[in-house]
């Protein structure tokens, strides 16, 4: 297993019991509304909603079960981490799901499907957790049909000088403290490690970078969207060939 999934894995799995929760309460209920803004992307009104959809690094379904509610279609989650899986099906059986979501554990740089196996695609908070960002685009567009939406949510680094100033010290001492106090040590772990792995991720991969990445792994009509002061950054792209 590569390095970054490894850790990935390791920072996760003792995360589920208290993860949809403190998601909220640490991001200042922005998950969520970031959450809804990438899903507009695949669901959008007037237009017909995709029948099969793939949603990579899943945790706990979050998203694959708004999905399936707002789509009426199938959706299946992928996620590497095993004990987030669990959350996820638990939180899938208590929407009453069952039938229309399926979490199966996986790396998104190798996919257990056949190509252009959905009609949509979906990440969530993935590309700092992987060696390869560009390689796993191309794995990601491998899977969806052409003409299908990709879109993403990944956290972001504010550009002006005063709310990057606020985020830092944020993300630096606020995070890791308010994630001891609400979640124990492996909050505080997580909270130390999320401020300098945002800003190291684009210090290496800018946002000019990643939407060429898309373009490069044959995402036509790459979108941006920075929300919460530049908090977070919705992506969204149509596979090429449709």
């Amino acid at each position: 297993m590569p390095d970054a999934n490894r850790f990935a894995r390791e920072l996760f799995t003792p995360l589920p019991a208290r993860y949809d929760r403190l998601a909220e309460v640490l991001s200042f209920r922005q998950n969520g509304r970031w959450r809804r803004a990438m899903t507009d992307r695949v669901v959008r009104a007037g237009q017909a909603a995709p029948g099969t959809v793939l949603d990579v690094a899943s945790g706990t379904a979050g998203v694959a079960i708004q999905l399936a509610r707002r789509s009426g279609g199938r959706v299946i989650g992928v996620d590497l981490t095993e004990p987030m899986l669990r959350r996820g099906r638990r939180n899938v059986a208590a929407a009453g799901l069952g039938d229309r979501v399926r979490l199966v554990a996986g790396r998104a740089e190798r996919l257990p499907f056949a190509d252009a196996s959905f009609d949509a695609l979906t990440f969530t908070y993935l590309l700092r957790y992987v060696d390869d960002p560009q390689a796993t685009l191309a794995e990601l567009a491998r899977v969806l049909r052409p003409g299908g939406t990709m879109a993403s949510l990944e956290f972001c680094v504010p550009q002006t000088a005063f709310w990057h100033s606020a985020w830092w010290l944020y993300t630096r001492f606020v995070l890791p403290l308010g994630g001891l106090a609400a979640g124990g040590p492996e909050w505080l772990r997580v909270g130390r490690f999320l401020g300098p792995s945002i800003s190291g991720h684009y210090r290496r991969y800018p946002v000019a970078w990643t939407v060429g990445a898309w373009q490069r792994a044959g995402f036509t009509d790459v979108g941006t969207r920075i929300m919460s002061l530049g908090g977070g950054l919705v992506m969204w792209g149509t596979r090429a060939g449709g």
